[in-house]
């Protein structure tokens, strides 16, 4: 059944009501069942269709509501305080969205396929993993193939995160069979182009509701999905920034979640004595203090990336060794904060966090951010920051 064409140009404000109200009504109630299902969160998913969300990031030039890095942040943080495995799905969209948004405007084929996002809320996923790589993105061993206008692509994927319920995937690979690793375009796979047969399972500690096992893709479609320019320039420019930013927010969420639920409990133990300060209230200040630095982290990141100009002069300086130690550190601290947050807040709470079947239990915030610091192992970043430190100096 075709979905009914959704509200365009819409503006920040409606959208963020909307991610609250759908997070309350039906992320939060389904949480539990998603993580213990490890199940996708089909019933957000199709509020947020419902709701014209999963367009924020198109420009308005092409009827979207033209929302930069931060307000996204903020969409999925919001979303993340209810679902931890919602708020993540959400953000790998937009960052897929975003580099179609910023590196597909000179296609007509893009441009076109912009609007229908707006008028059918397709959600994209991400296919960058592969068998052979090592965890390292910026390398494909498969290469697109071209041949009187069309593309043949094939590739075996150690993760692909909600492949199995998305509309189109964008994935990674070589410009050709003759090109090395490192020289990569990114490809718009729909739906209908492809067949994946699933080779891993998804039994997660966390993060359950992603839905991210291993694929096997097998992929042809026309030659114009192909996004113009070379993977490194999207990369640098829109998916790397993207990534660290949505993501910090995301696990940002997850914290406040758990921050709330230990002042809600330190807030109960206050009733229950009048006029006196509980011993737990310090520990729930200082989880507060760590909560607010992480959320300075990545909205300044977010809001110094909104500022650089659209022209690509401006966004050269995304490519500086400056940003990439930026984003670095960027991951780094918020993906170690977050479940630090979290544990604080389990301190508060005690054995009532611990039970599963507690309204303060914390076991699914805490399993779900231990996930933040393996997107991406923060060894691999610290070692490339660790490398680009011998020679970057910093100005004045």
């Amino acid at each position: 059944m075709d979905r009914q064409p959704t509200r365009s140009g819409q503006s920040f404000g409606p959208l963020l009501e909307a991610v609250r109200r759908i997070a309350s009504e039906v992320a939060a109630p389904n949480a539990a069942d998603v993580d213990s299902q490890a199940r996708f969160p089909g019933e957000t998913l199709a509020a947020l269709r419902d709701a014209g969300v999963l367009s924020a990031a198109v420009p308005r030039e092409q009827g979207g509501a033209g929302c930069g890095l931060l307000e996204l942040a903020q969409l999925c943080s919001t979303l993340a305080q209810a679902c931890g495995s919602s708020g993540m799905v959400l953000a790998m969209h937009y960052i897929q969205l975003a580099c179609i948004a910023h590196h597909g405007q000179e296609s007509e084929f893009f441009k076109s396929y912009l609007r229908d996002i707006v008028q059918h809320q397709h959600l994209l996923a991400s296919m960058t993993s592969e068998v052979g790589t090592f965890g390292e993105t910026r390398t494909s061993v498969c290469a697109v193939e071209r041949e009187g206008g069309k593309f043949v692509l094939n590739k075996d994927a150690t993760t692909g995160s909600y492949c199995a319920h998305t509309d189109a995937i964008l994935v990674t690979c070589r410009r050709d069979a003759q090109a090395p690793g490192t020289d990569q375009v990114l490809v718009l796979v729909r739906k209908e182009d492809c067949t994946i047969k699933q080779t891993t399972s998804w039994d997660t500690l966390g993060m359950r509701g992603t839905c991210s096992p291993g694929f096997r893709l097998e992929s042809s479609g026309p030659e114009q999905q192909i996004l113009p320019g070379a993977f490194a320039d999207s990369s640098a420019q829109t998916m790397v920034p993207y990534s660290h930013v949505l993501w910090s927010s995301v696990w940002w969420g997850i914290a406040a979640d758990a921050v709330g639920k230990a002042a809600n409990f330190v807030r109960g133990q206050a009733r229950q004595a009048p006029g006196t300060v509980p011993p737990t209230a310090t520990r729930l200040a200082e989880a507060s203090l760590q909560l607010q630095n992480m959320k300075q982290l990545w909205q300044s990141a977010a809001t110094a990336f909104d500022a650089i100009g659209p022209d690509s002069r401006s966004r050269e300086e995304l490519l500086s060794m400056g940003w990439a130690l930026r984003l670095n550190n960027l991951k780094i601290s918020c993906s170690e904060a977050a479940p630090q947050i979290v544990h604080r807040a389990l301190q508060i709470v005690g054995i009532l966090g611990y039970k599963n079947d507690s309204p303060f239990s914390l076991g699914r915030q805490y399993r779900d951010s231990l996930s933040a610091s393996l997107m991406i192992s923060n060894d691999r970043i610290a070692a490339k920051s660790a490398s680009m430190l011998l020679i970057f100096k910093d100005g004045p």
